[in-house]
């Protein structure tokens, strides 16, 4: 349970957010997530969402606030970021309480809908204003006028060095060197615009309200290719057709897309060999091999 400094920091930070006294009557676990703890505030019939841990993760949360509210000017309907902090050797993070319902898919058609409109927003280069976190692996963001410079030096090349220094040699790293070089011959004639993306959309990462409206969370935004949003909702499976339909309402996808939904996954896979170990190293291995093919 929290401690008193705790609670009491809660108590503040939201009370300071609101404008209005807040004391929390109820604390309850909330179910999902596997890096934070996750509560369920109650105040009377208020209720906020606040996810703790170590100080350490002040600066992750602080990230995924600021990518909540890239999203929500964006006009994406996410939960809202109430306010954060660091007390006691802890840090939280409160977001708006969001009762979610069950799918459906006429809901899973108008999160495909609203996924494409995101990818409209558009930035004058590749990249964020900031780092952020994929997962618990910090995610380089540096701007670039070139999305083939983009994906080989902020995404591909930080995780085939993180690998190197786990202890993952051999072949994962020869095929990698071979894979950065190959980056601009898999992505030719693709005409990538930086679009705004969620960056870590997998199904554990939205939801529908009661009434269906989709809502998204854990965002690791940033001005990408939007086809590497769509690639990720297919590497865990969880999306059905109803998704890409309501997606195709909005935007085209061109061309050649299978074979760079496989270069954009390889991302994630390489980051799951990072967090989770020797599991995803052939995983990773294969892909490569699949993409290496393709352009000899």
């Amino acid at each position: 349970m929290f401690s008193p400094a705790l609670r009491a920091a809660l108590e503040q930070a939201i009370a300071g957010a609101i404008g209005e006294r807040f004391r929390i009557d109820d604390a309850s676990p909330a179910s999902g997530g596997c890096i934070h703890l996750s509560w369920v505030l109650a105040a009377g019939a208020t209720r906020y969402f606040a996810k703790i841990n170590e100080a350490r993760f002040g600066a992750s949360f602080e990230a995924e606030a600021d990518g909540l509210a890239a999203l929500a000017a964006a006009g994406i309907a996410v939960p809202r970021p109430i306010a954060r902090g660091t007390v006691d050797r802890h840090a939280f993070l409160v977001l708006e309480y969001l009762p979610l319902g069950p799918s459906s898919s006429a809901g899973f058609s108008a999160l495909g809908r609203q996924l494409a409109r995101l990818h409209e927003h558009r930035g004058a280069s590749f990249g964020w204003h900031r780092d952020n976190f994929i997962g618990l692996t910090p995610q380089a963001n540096a701007r670039h006028a070139s999305w083939v410079e983009f994906w080989q030096c902020e995404r591909l090349a930080p995780q085939l060095a993180l690998a190197a220094r786990n202890g993952y040699g051999g072949p994962l790293q020869s095929l990698g060197e071979k894979l950065l070089d190959a980056v601009g011959a898999i992505l030719a004639g693709h005409d990538a615009q930086p679009s705004l993306v969620h960056g870590d959309l997998w199904s554990g990462n939205a939801g529908f309200l009661a009434n269906g409206t989709p809502v998204v969370f854990d965002p690791a935004v940033y001005y990408g290719d939007g086809e590497a949003d769509l690639a990720m909702t297919e590497l865990f499976g969880g999306f059905p057709p109803s998704f890409y339909d309501g997606y195709r309402e909005v935007r085209v996808i061109g061309g050649g897309y299978p074979l760079r939904r496989l270069l954009y996954n390889l991302y994630h896979a390489l980051n799951h060999l990072n967090l989770f170990g020797e599991g995803y190293r052939s995983q990773a291995e294969r892909m490569m091999e699949r993409l290496l093919a393709e352009v000899r």
